[in-house]
């Protein structure tokens, strides 16, 4: 497809015409070119091939098309329908009554976080690779800078949002097992919603200057002997005047790698082994209450267990696509701070898109789970969607404590 290649065009000395003010579309910029050509017979104005326009928004140019193609123009759409259906029921089912629980709690808002995280991208996924349109130079401005938001700085936000929500749900339960004392106090759900209050915050802060830290003109320039209007991108003056763009760059991407990658993936990957010892500790006692014939403990005991093991396996899901995406992104970062070269750009530029795929792909995953491993979740599920009614809180209530034995006083998730 080398007609659509931007980067075949080449020209040697050139003027860049860039129009920063207000853009109506395509026409009045080509109309203020041909303004400028007639009036000026011996002022002849040489506009840059396509190549040659330094920062020019280029979705092919951007992103290894042939992979992009495939994953986001022919998959997207399926995985996006099957994530929409299945973050909802777990929506559904979460927000019933009888449901909640400080841990599901935290299971809710993880869902909706990783539903808005592919759905916010999805209508541009589906405008520039399920219809093609990524051969087209993307214009005016505002649509450059929606692509801009909508692309990396929204997702981002509810994506870095999921992964504090996942330590909180890993920390909650680390105390619920381990320090079961302290359980009433810290895992209530006030607190765990002042939790998720802070974390949304917090997340959102991160982001929040991605949304000004960059300005979007429109450019004129040559491609294949026609001219064309497009977006180029620059840093925001008040990054370059106040700040400089190494110091903020720095900044941004340093936290980002210590408090949204490594720090939490590494203080995952050790709760993990903390609750899977705990497990295992505690699966040996309740094979000695069983020996003993105390069955009522034993269930209870079995019951907890259980809810350890189904959130085990949710964080374990969550590294093996998280931990991906963190070496990639110290990788990428360190390249391009200290300027050396560790890696081919394409390479990484690769690698990220198939991890942030990856990512995408376990959203539906976890529905799976809930219903493979809860047996609250899928009861509550059939009397929803198969049977068409649901219990009352209390009806529900006497049920699942009849069925697993008496609740707990932390107000656990009973499985």
């Amino acid at each position: 497809m080398e007609e659509n290649s931007l980067s075949d065009s080449h020209t040697t000395e050139f003027s860049v015409m860039i129009d920063t003010g207000n853009d109506s579309g395509f026409n009045s910029s080509t109309r203020f070119f041909e303004k400028l050509v007639s009036n000026g017979s011996n002022n002849e104005i040489s506009l840059p091939n396509a190549s040659d326009v330094q920062n020019l928004v280029n979705v092919t140019g951007d992103v290894p098309i042939e992979y992009a193609m495939i994953m986001f123009g022919y998959i997207m759409p399926f995985l996006l329908i099957i994530t929409i259906i299945a973050n909802t029921l777990i929506v559904v089912v979460l927000s019933q009554r009888h449901m909640r629980t400080p841990t599901n709690l935290v299971l809710l808002a993880m869902a909706i976080s990783d539903l808005l995280t592919l759905l916010f991208p999805a209508p541009w996924y589906f405008y520039m690779y399920t219809l093609g349109n990524h051969v087209k130079i993307l214009y005016p401005t505002t649509a450059c800078y929606s692509f801009h938001c909508m692309i990396e700085v929204i997702p981002a936000f509810f994506h870095t949002a999921s992964i504090w929500l996942t330590l909180v749900l890993a920390g909650q339960r680390y105390i619920y097992v381990c320090h079961p004392t302290v359980a009433n106090t810290w895992c209530t759900v006030p607190r765990v919603m002042k939790a998720m209050f802070i974390v949304f915050v917090l997340s959102f802060l991160h982001q929040s200057t991605r949304f000004f830290d960059r300005n979007f003109s429109s450019v004129m320039f040559m491609y294949h002997n026609t001219t064309h209007v497009g977006c180029v991108y620059s840093t925001a003056s008040w990054v370059s005047n106040f700040v400089t763009e190494m110091v903020y760059f720095t900044c941004y991407y340093g936290f980002r790698i210590l408090f949204v990658h490594i720090g939490p993936c590494a203080a995952l990957v050790v709760l993990n082994v903390l609750l899977f010892r705990a497990l295992r500790a505690a699966q040996k006692k309740r094979d000695k209450l069983f020996k003993e014939n105390r069955k009522s403990e034993c269930k209870k005991l079995r019951d907890s267990n259980c809810t350890t093991m189904m959130l085990i396996v949710v964080v374990t899901v969550f590294l093996a696509t998280e931990i991906p995406l963190a070496v990639t992104t110290v990788l990428h970062v360190a390249q391009n701070i200290l300027d050396i070269l560790i890696a081919d750009y394409k390479t990484l530029n690769s690698t990220i898109l198939f991890t942030n795929f990856f990512i995408m792909l376990s959203y539906p995953v976890n529905f799976a789970i809930y219903c493979g491993m809860s047996r609250q979740f899928r009861e509550t599920f059939q009397q929803l969607f198969l049977l068409g009614n649901v219990t009352t809180r209390r009806e529900g209530s006497t049920r699942y404590s009849m069925a697993n034995g008496p609740r707990t006083s932390t107000n656990e998730t009973v499985l």
